[in-house]
């Protein structure tokens, strides 16, 4: 299986440039988010089914981790893929541009994957490299001089904090010598002959290597311009896929820190990111003037939030795999929604758009629940996770910061609240209501949809799912 998930997106987009046919394009766009859906499931019910040769399995396995990872991966990159169709109509594009398009976001979704099985960190930074590789095509997909400033600050920035992250491997090479390897397996088997002083360096400079490209702040400029210009389904990708593939590299090595019981280092770090990030978002929040900006910045709230419960040890993992799970699938549905919006709005000012219930009601309602949901207001998953956040900092004797960390969001709510309503409600100027292509609903019904059963019946393999997920580091 593991190979399947590697070879098949380029197979796929070999088909799809060779056959340069609108419908064998659709068909795979669908067909290969839903076998990483099968796959991750058959993987997680153990049913195994390897191809590769024996030493390529070294580099490539499935965790209990990575199989939470890859079910995200899949779930949001089928939304995307179903509102792709609907992106593809809308803007009338060429044959060619279908298929650009299509091989690419393989590609894309290929390099994900490649950082979720990796079992070696230097492995894991060559696939976090493409990812930004193949991203920044996607972002400049509409060829405009925005998308090109926004592509080019993406690779700039992102190439500046892959570099860092490099450094950060070299120096753990250095304070690894005793053993000398670079697979996860015995990094943290060995953690504890690992130099302390050089381990502290490493993570100091791959938590801002890969900070970079999980978007936290004070090193997220790149987000909001590359979220901002890049296309709805793109955007979707971006926020609820890629942000976690470099958040689960992080992650890794974050085990490496726990396993030489240096972890009260490395958390005071997540923690200051943590909180940082959410100031950053609060302050932009109330003065943004871009809806898709907007969404952006809440990205980066979330992966503040993350890495605030990564921080606080066990309770605080758990609440952060539910977190990761609701943003990826709430901010999805979003970033999706805004493309409906620009259809029918033709801008992406706040300020010029109004009376979105009236103009596409189900656009308007969909908006407005996926604010709920990131919001993390009742039933959803968010609730629970900021919950579980909120009884972690008691756990961990922090319980002060609890206060900062409601006024943080406080704040965030209001200003994304603020902004919503004044879209969703008013008058149209036109007086036209449109109702558009169902695949341009498709995708956020079915997000929702998981979001609301996971929010009020969590399912017994999700819970065990997440549990699974949340022990990977202790």
């Amino acid at each position: 299986m593991v190979s399947i998930l590697l070879f098949l997106p380029a197979v796929l987009g070999l088909i799809v440039l060779l056959s340069k046919n609108k419908i064998v394009t659709r068909i795979s766009l669908i067909i290969l988010p839903l076998i990483y859906s099968a796959i991750a499931v058959l993987e997680w019910f153990g049913v195994n089914w390897i191809i590769l040769p024996g030493w390529l399995n070294i580099y490539f396995k499935f965790d209990s981790i990575g199989i939470l990872f890859l079910a995200v991966l899949s779930i949001v990159f089928l939304a995307s893929s179903i509102y792709s169709i609907f992106y593809f109509d809308e803007h009338n594009y060429s044959v060619q541009q279908e298929t650009t398009y299509s091989s690419t976001m393989f590609l894309f979704a290929a390099a994900m994957v490649g950082v979720i099985l990796s079992t070696h960190l230097a492995l894991t930074w060559v696939f976090i490299e493409a990812t930004t590789l193949t991203s920044a095509l996607l972002i400049y997909f509409e060829k405009k001089k925005s998308s090109l400033e926004a592509a080019w600050k993406y690779i700039y920035i992102c190439s500046i904090g892959i570099t860092l992250a490099f450094v950060g491997i070299i120096v753990l090479s250095i304070g690894s010598r005793s053993f000398n390897s670079l697979f996860f397996s015995d990094l943290y088997l060995h953690a504890a002959e690992i130099n302390p002083f050089w381990l502290q360096i490493s993570f100091a400079f791959i938590l801002v290597g890969f900070g970079t490209k999980i978007g936290i702040a004070p090193i997220h400029a790149w987000l909001p311009d590359a979220h901002s210009e890049a296309p709805s389904p793109v955007s979707a990708m971006l926020s609820g896929t890629l942000l976690n593939t470099a958040f689960l590299g992080l992650l890794r090595v974050q085990g490496i820190m726990i396993h030489a019981n240096e972890e009260s280092f490395s958390n005071f770090l997540m923690l200051i990111t943590g909180f940082l990030s959410l100031l950053i978002s609060a302050v932009f929040m109330l003065q943004i003037k871009n809806y898709k900006r907007m969404l952006a910045y809440s990205s980066i709230e979330n992966m503040g939030i993350l890495f605030i419960g990564i921080a606080l040890g066990k309770p605080g993992i758990f609440a952060a795999m539910i977190l990761l799970v609701a943003h990826s699938l709430s901010k999805t549905s979003l970033f999706l929604t805004s493309g409906n919006i620009l259809h029918l709005f033709k801008s992406k000012k706040i300020e010029n758009v109004q009376g979105l219930l009236k103009k596409d009601s189900l656009t308007g309602w969909i908006w407005l629940i996926s604010l709920l949901s990131i919001s993390g207001l009742p039933p959803f998953p968010a609730f629970i996770a900021k919950f579980l956040i909120v009884k972690a900092f008691f756990a961990a004797g922090l319980a002060w910061l609890a206060v900062p960390f409601f006024i943080l969001l406080a704040v965030i709510v209001y200003g994304m609240g603020s902004a919503f309503f004044k879209m969703s409600f008013g008058e149209i100027e036109n007086g036209n209501k449109l109702r558009l292509n169902f695949s341009a609903y498709a995708g956020q019904i079915i997000l929702l949809f998981l979001l609301l059963m996971i929010g009020t019946n969590l399912p017994y393999v999700v819970l065990n799912l997440l549990k699974n997920a949340a022990g990977f580091l202790y």
